[in-house]
């Protein structure tokens, strides 16, 4: 017997071995979006719960629900789409004026 730890992973067939890369980093990707879930609720309850301080807050605010509504809508969906689009436009355009 060695202290050395046997690498599983060489002792594996190619199908195998693929297999558990794929779990691998299938573990990994839910493990990010849980992490991204997490992070985009404590955003979403600090923009519910603090009051913009200005118009561009309010705007970051509005930019955030619009993307949320955005995504929802089917893709042949093309009016609202564009109208979505439309707004962002004056968004940045009003941004940059001020």
């Amino acid at each position: 017997m060695t202290d050395q730890p046997v690498d599983l992973d060489k002792r594996r067939g190619m199908a195998a071995q693929k297999a558990t890369d794929l779990r691998r980093a299938l573990a990994e990707v839910e493990a990010h979006v849980r992490e991204l879930r997490e992070r985009e609720a404590d955003l979403e309850h600090r923009m519910m719960t603090v009051p913009a301080a200005s118009w561009q807050e309010a705007s970051m605010k509005a930019r955030h629900l619009l993307n949320l509504y955005a995504a929802g809508l089917p893709a042949e969906d093309t009016r609202h789409r564009a109208l979505v689009s439309a707004l962002f436009d004056d968004f940045a355009r009003l941004s940059e004026e001020g």
